[in-house]
């Protein structure tokens, strides 16, 4: 009798297996573009950003908003729905957590590792040490000596005018550098690690297509660009292993508004889950410069375009500043306790992350285990990107889409930037790589803006037009940058 019980189980069990390998084995890819072997692979490696983006803006008008791009035989898939994001992203968010392999180029850093142990010790401690609120100081700092620059270049010109892509980069790169190293930064040494890191972002078209192929193609197939790229990462570590070791054994505490901060030495400290190995100076190299260019480029990016379109949107400016007047009586500056009073402010930050992400595309994510999606089959280590820049503006959800309205964020609840609830849109990504700094970057995008909007009256420079056109770097900037007619309020 027990012997037939084992029977019976076994062969439901059995059954129940061989089921749900036919229903994932039946399951169809998502419509697939043509692809011809080594043809289509090099037409994907040779074509520039806006050539890639019109490409995929047919392929979703064609295919609808999931479909499939093969590149060197490993499939893409490309998402461009809310719901399916949401699907994937939050309701199946440890399938969809991972990276795929050659990401990495054997670099260690939180946005490319693979999902698990160590990248969850290095996101907590990124999220307990840099990101710790309690950098008032450091801000107020560079926020003052942002605008004694911009007052200098009023001074200085007879127009007024200002570029304003160089002044947001300078003042988000030294608030990062400061946040990552301490205040104790000498002005020279600054320039040397901006020209570095600006000579790795500059050069991200160059060499993106590195990161998608294992390291012995890439030297293979790009030499020259992999022999500049190691040449950058040697320039880049010589420079910064000087200040780690400056910093190591340092005493810390995020505490102290004038004194140095704790990343370094937290990372230098840390133990790797993976047979107890500490991290090297290469790896701590690694994490620093992501944390420099994300925080910076991401964040420069997004404040040059809210400020395009407060300059291209005189109405929406004067809206702000009159909504700062009603908070800040008397006071030439608006202080950080004061940010939570100004929900328009806030509203023009997300209605420009809306209209403008700095990423059109998310990095991309690969799925740990075959997963149906809308019912297409989502195979085992298959790549899979979300059209950021399609969503935010998908007239389904977005009324008038293309058009500027900050008042849309105040016709609702408090909007949920996450997408824990529904994604809408999604300028950090969403679900368990979701950019950990998101809240840092609202505060350092809403405080910025409005003390430059409070200190001056931006307008166009060339007779009320402002071109929104864009081109691709390391984040998606605009294609002739900012340059704003400026005077003071005081």
């Amino acid at each position: 009798m027990e012997t037939c019980l084992v029977v019976v189980i076994v062969s439901l069990c059995l059954c129940i297996l061989f089921m749900k390998f036919k229903s994932f084995s039946s399951r169809p890819l998502p419509p697939c573009h043509l692809h011809i072997p080594l043809i289509s692979d090099i037409t994907w490696l040779r074509a520039s950003f806006l050539e890639l983006h019109l490409i995929l803006h047919n392929l979703i008008a064609k295919h609808g908003p999931i479909f499939t791009l093969r590149f060197f035989s490993t499939p893409f898939v490309f998402i461009a729905d809310h719901s399916l994001a949401h699907q994937a992203l939050i309701q199946n968010g440890a399938v969809f957590a991972n990276r795929p392999k050659t990401l990495s180029s054997g670099q260690l850093n939180i946005s490319s590792s693979s999902y698990g142990a160590t990248w969850r010790l290095l996101r907590r401690n990124l999220s307990s040490t840099v990101l710790h609120p309690s950098f008032s100081g450091i801000r107020k700092r560079v926020l003052h000596d942002l605008l004694n620059r911009l007052k200098n270049d009023v001074a200085e010109t007879s127009h007024s005018v200002v570029m304003v892509k160089d002044q947001v980069q300078h003042a988000m790169f030294t608030l990062i550098l400061f946040m990552c190293f301490g205040e104790a930064v000498e002005r020279h040494k600054i320039q040397d690690i901006e020209r570095i890191q600006r000579s790795l972002v500059n050069g991200v078209g160059r060499f993106s297509v590195l990161s998608f192929l294992p390291n012995v193609f890439a030297r293979v197939l790009f030499p020259t660009r992999w022999h500049e790229l190691l040449q950058l990462r040697k320039a880049q570590k010589d420079v910064f292993v000087r200040f780690i070791k400056a910093r190591k054994g340092a005493t810390v505490n995020i505490h102290d508004h004038g004194g140095a901060i704790c990343y370094v030495d937290t990372l230098l400290n840390l133990r790797l889950p993976e047979g107890d190995s500490a991290l090297d100076e290469g790896d701590v190299v690694s994490l620093c410069s992501e944390f420099l260019t994300s925080g910076m480029d991401t964040t420069s990016t997004a404040l040059e375009w809210v400020m395009a379109n407060l300059v291209k949107h005189p109405h929406v400016q004067r809206r702000v500043v009159e909504e700062i007047g009603e908070v800040v009586v008397g006071e030439r500056e608006v202080k950080e306790e004061d940010l939570n009073k100004l929900p328009y402010l806030k509203a023009v930050i997300l209605e420009g992350l809306r209209r403008h992400p700095p990423s059109h595309l998310l990095m991309p994510h690969a799925v740990s285990e075959d997963v149906v999606l809308n019912g297409y089959l989502v195979p085992k280590n298959g790549v899979v990107n979300f059209a950021v820049a399609e969503m935010g503006c998908d007239p389904k959800v977005w009324e008038d889409p293309m058009a500027f309205k900050p008042e849309r964020f105040l016709r609702t609840e408090q909007f949920d930037i996450t997408g824990s609830r529904d994604i809408k849109m999604m300028p950090f990504g969403a679900g368990r790589r979701a950019c950990p700094a998101h809240i840092l970057a609202m505060h350092h995008l809403q405080y910025f803006v409005a003390n430059l909007v409070w200190n001056f009256e931006w307008k166009a420079f060339d007779e009320g037009n402002v071109d929104l056109s864009t081109k691709q770097e390391f984040t998606v900037v605009m294609k002739h940058p900012l340059r704003a007619r400026v005077y003071p309020r005081f």
